[in-house]
């Protein structure tokens, strides 16, 4: 008799996880894929919000007194009103997505990239001696002509500065407390730089990136001697090239000068329009558009005296706008200065923040008379389409130092973790 052995049962061997390579790939790619779609739409800290809707309600801002500062000379010359500010909404178009797009960059891009940006931005500021491709106005030759479009190389020298300052500083962190590693190489190569920009005769360029080499030397914590000296210097130039230029030296006696109607037609013409169209807008102003000194009465009326458009169309309410707005840059420019621990951020914003607040104050202190004329623009507003192109990149690396604070604000409170817990065992060892 035959017993038959009951079927054993079948199991089912399961593979560990044993894919071929192309679906692995796969799986890399889609991982990679959610991972970056997660960076983009991942919450961004307040000051970048900050910092962009201010930088484009200044910009949108500029475009329109742009358009009323020059419709009615463009409507004299027998075209359209809307003709010159076609040109800055284009900049405006360029150089928006621009600031955006460095936003998206990594802090290593930005390091990497100093030295290229200084020697991009003097070799560009040196175009402007080559003969036909320079071009000079008003006593400066500081801009270049390249296809009938006229360009200020100098506006983007100013940033090659700030992050090449800000990475020499960065490097040197640890020798900061002995001035030759702080003066060298940045001082001879800060003068070489503003030395190409004076050449052309522009000092209100020149001061500006005076300020941007001591504001990054403020922000990277040097000794009080070592940065004292600098701004001594620095001082000092600036009064040897005034008094060595008749032309500056006729401006700004014309600047000291209380009875400044004796010299109407001169030199005291372009300040006290800019006063009279500041002072005639009272409170609410004439209302936009209906400017008097547009009209051919007030030189430069678009570029470096479009506040005192604002203050005769938009009146005092127009300017405190305008006021606000910088401020508001300003709160969110210094909350990434002082939240960050990585001292290259801290001087390159320092830099960037000194040198868009600083224009902006000397400019409109311009139009108050209480600087002498510079030929500074007001950032963001004046017609220019390389100052505007070069502020706004500038915005957009405010805006990527912005994307490190999360991680840096994380570190600080770990350390601060930590020292607290160090103590509290110290605290337990002392009890025992």
């Amino acid at each position: 008799m035959t017993t038959t052995q009951p079927p054993r049962p079948r199991t089912t061997r399961t593979a560990p996880e044993a894919t071929s390579p192309a679906a692995d790939r796969s799986g890399a790619r889609g991982l990679a894929a959610r991972v970056t779609l997660g960076r983009i739409f991942a919450p961004v800290p307040s000051e970048f919000l900050l910092i962009a809707s201010t930088t484009l309600l200044l910009t949108v801002f500029g475009l329109v007194m742009v358009l009323s500062a020059t419709s009615a000379i463009a409507t004299a010359r027998g075209v359209a009103p809307w003709e010159d500010v076609i040109k800055q909404v284009a900049f405006a178009a360029i150089g928006i997505p621009l600031m955006f797009l460095a936003s998206r960059l990594p802090l290593t891009f930005w390091k990497k990239i100093a030295w290229p940006a200084l020697i991009f931005g003097v070799a560009f500021q040196l175009l402007v001696f080559v003969p036909g491709l320079g071009v000079a106005a008003d006593g400066n030759r500081n801009w270049i002509n390249i296809g009938g479009i006229q360009a200020q190389p100098s506006e983007f020298l100013k940033l090659g500065l700030a992050l090449w300052v800000a990475y020499v500083l960065f490097r040197k962190q640890t020798l900061l407390g002995l001035w030759r590693h702080v003066y060298i190489p940045l001082v001879p190569v800060a003068i070489l730089a503003i030395g190409a920009v004076i050449a052309g005769h522009d000092l209100g360029t020149a001061m500006v990136l005076v300020l941007i080499v001591l504001g990054a030397l403020f922000f990277s914590g040097v000794k009080l001697r070592i940065f004292i000296l600098p701004a001594i210097g620095a001082a000092a130039a600036v009064a040897v090239l005034a008094v060595a230029s008749p032309d500056r030296m006729r401006r700004f006696m014309s600047f000291l000068n209380p009875n400044c109607l004796d010299d109407y037609f001169n030199d005291c013409y372009q300040p006290l329009h800019g006063i009279w169209g500041l002072a005639s807008g009272g409170i609410f102003g004439l209302g936009l558009g209906n400017s008097r000194e547009k009209y051919d009465w007030l030189p430069a009326a678009a570029n470096d005296y479009i506040f005192a458009i604002v203050g005769e169309e938009l009146g005092l309410i127009g300017c405190a706008v305008v006021l606000t707005l910088f401020a508001l840059f300003a709160v969110g420019a210094f909350h990434v200065i002082r939240k960050t621990d990585d001292p290259f951020v801290r001087i390159a914003a320092g830099g960037i923040t000194v040198w868009i607040v600083g224009q902006a104050l000397i400019n409109i202190g311009v139009v108050l008379r209480v600087f002498p004329v510079l030929g500074v623009p007001l950032p963001f507003m004046s017609q220019g389409g390389t100052s505007l192109v070069s502020v706004l990149i500038a915005s957009g690396v405010l805006l990527a130092f912005t994307r490190t604070l999360p991680a840096s604000i994380a570190r600080r409170e770990a350390r601060i973790a930590q020292a607290r817990a160090a103590r509290e065992r110290a605290k337990l060892r002392a009890v025992r």
